[in-house]
């Protein structure tokens, strides 16, 4: 079968050129461009007016983090043009181990999207997480022979990898031997300590957080993965970087993006709409976005408007809304019109949807589990939120604990808890945070990164408690409780991560748990959940929150929440 796509000018991402030009297909795949006529083909589509360029690759994504399973995921990426994507498990594989890691391969098999896997280095993330498995080089060394395994997925433990832990070292030597891609995350990291990480293999980051950040890596042989997801919103800082020397070192990546703003706003086609807004060559943003992604991981048959090369491809109204009319995924026309034409789910063994579903281990919780042992006034380390910024700065204030616990909405001083939900521990880390905006009530969640305990933030202990237990009854979710009532909730059953329910329906739930916010004082417009679901990770400056108490991130050690000394 042969198809024609005549009239539609071509993005050349080898040279940045834009040409009208034919482009035929044969077998799903680019038999040719250039010279061809309607009697070439079976089939022909005029494309006049239109633009004709690769399939979008997500370089970066946890699919967990849109709430989806990965055939809902497919439904609501491929209609933006992502035809591929490069996804990291690690947020099951801390919840479930390798059962995790099975259940996303099988869940992504044969879907008209890519799902290709980078296999987690760290989980846990570090030694202060308490996680629901272990993995090591043994564990996840025979993940490595599945045909969409591409190489070991982000390095968090950046304090270890410079510091030249073996366990971790032998993960990343294990994927290195392979000649797989071995990626980072190391925010803010710099001179030898930097340098040190990189010559232990790393290759990337999608941490940056500042031009300056990117260019120092570049300059030192890494790829830099401009994120815009959710929580972290980097595109803005890092526009320097689709200039000059820096574009060619650079792909486009999500990260983490809640099925709310990927519905609404899209996925890589809205990083590369909105460069193109502030300014910058859409040209660029898609060549970062396909080639540059595809030869950066290896992949050396998608990418490009080519012969021989994979037929994944975008007809486009024009490039600087970047509105995607029709997709093609191996040949195949999946999005017709910017509608998703319908495919089959995959299936997914039973032994593996009990073991997602089952995954949540945790007493019921009072009040008083929310209490710090304290009296009097004192000083004490808070954690000081930024928004837009997955970045949290140490604040000292003077908290009040004969009066309202410490919790003074006043200041914007409310509580925090993250809760152990894995193994019946009973471990409860227990800290206050500053600039939630929260004025009363509680919110709670499953997903927080990246051990995924049961998180809750609030300005009552007694709504915290409900809360809590809102979403243990649920067996994982998300809640927002004022007054002992539940406001809004979204069910999260799988793994405590992912929804049961379309695309659609999922983004109505999770709008409605972020609007449900607003009735606790916060501003209009703040996406709390995801900011707080990132309060507990330890791998991201400067002051974080365990099942085991404070953590200074960046001398990796345990802190008192009292100051006074």
């Amino acid at each position: 079968m042969k198809t024609l796509l005549k009239n539609g000018t071509v993005i050349n991402v080898f040279t940045g050129e834009k040409e009208k030009t034919q482009v035929l297909l044969e077998d799903g795949r680019i038999a040719g461009v250039g010279d061809y006529c309607d009697g070439d083909a079976d089939e022909v589509e005029d494309l006049e007016g239109k633009y004709l360029c690769p399939g979008f690759i997500d370089g970066h994504i946890h699919i967990e983090s849109s709430m989806l399973l990965p055939a809902e995921f497919a439904r609501a990426a491929l209609p933006h043009g992502t035809t591929a994507v490069v996804a990291d498990p690690h947020e099951i594989a801390n919840v479930c181990g390798e059962e995790g890691i099975r259940f996303m391969l099988a869940a992504s098999e044969g879907l008209p999207m890519t799902v290709y896997v980078m296999i987690p280095s760290c989980v846990p993330a570090t030694k202060f997480d308490e996680a629901g498995a272990r993995l090591e080089a043994e564990d996840i060394r025979p993940f490595y022979a599945h045909p969409r395994v591409l190489g070991l997925g982000e390095v968090m433990s950046y304090h270890a990898a410079a510091g030249g832990d073996a366990g971790l070292l032998r993960k990343i030597h294990d994927a290195l031997e392979r000649g797989l891609v071995v990626n980072g995350h190391a925010p803010l990291l710099s001179g030898k300590e930097l340098d040190r990480y990189i010559a232990a293999g790393v290759g990337d980051d999608h941490e940056c957080s500042s031009a300056e950040e990117a260019m120092e890596r570049i300059r030192k042989g890494q790829h830099i993965l401009i994120r815009e997801g959710t929580a972290a919103r980097n595109l803005e800082s890092l526009l320097p970087l689709f200039d000059g020397p820096f574009a060619g070192r650079c792909l486009l990546v999500t990260d983490d993006r809640h099925p709310a703003d990927l519905v609404e706003q899209g996925h890589i086609d809205d990083i590369i709409r909105k460069a193109a807004a502030a300014g910058k060559d859409p040209v660029t943003g898609i060549r970062m976005a396909t080639i540059q992604a595809a030869e950066y991981f290896g992949l050396r048959d998608v990418g490009a408007v080519a012969p021989g090369y994979r037929a994944d491809l975008l007809v486009l109204e024009d490039l600087e809304s970047v509105a995607v009319r029709d997709v093609y995924q191996a040949g195949k026309k999946v999005v017709s019109e910017g509608k998703v034409l319908p495919f089959a789910d995959p299936v997914i063994p039973e032994e593996l949807q009990r073991t997602v579903r089952g995954s949540f281990h945790l007493e019921e919780l009072s009040a008083e589990d929310f209490r710090v042992r304290l009296r009097g006034r004192h000083s004490c380390r808070v954690i000081g939120m930024e928004r837009g910024q997955l970045l949290t700065q140490e604040k000292i204030r003077e908290l009040d604990f004969d009066k309202g616990n410490g919790i003074d909405v006043g200041r914007d001083l409310v509580k925090i808890a993250v809760i152990e939900r894995h193994r019946h521990t009973g471990h409860i880390g227990l800290g206050f945070a500053e600039g939630t905006g929260v004025q009363c009530g509680a919110l709670a969640s499953s997903v927080s990164h990246d051990s995924h305990n049961l998180i809750v933030i609030g300005a009552d202990e007694e709504d915290m408690a409900f809360a809590a237990n809102q979403i243990r009854a649920l067996g994982g979710g998300m809640a927002v409780v004022r007054d002992k009532k539940v406001i809004a909730q979204m069910p999260l059953p799988f793994a405590g991560l992912m929804s049961a329910g379309t695309a659609v329906e999922t983004a109505a739930e999770n709008a409605r748990a972020r609007e449900g916010v607003y009735a606790l004082g916060v501003p209009c417009g703040r996406e709390l959940f995801m900011a707080m679901s990132f309060l507990s990770l330890p791998v991201i400056p400067h002051l974080k929150l365990t099942t085991l108490g404070l953590v200074d991130v960046d001398r990796q050690e345990l802190l008192p929440l009292v100051a006074d000394n």
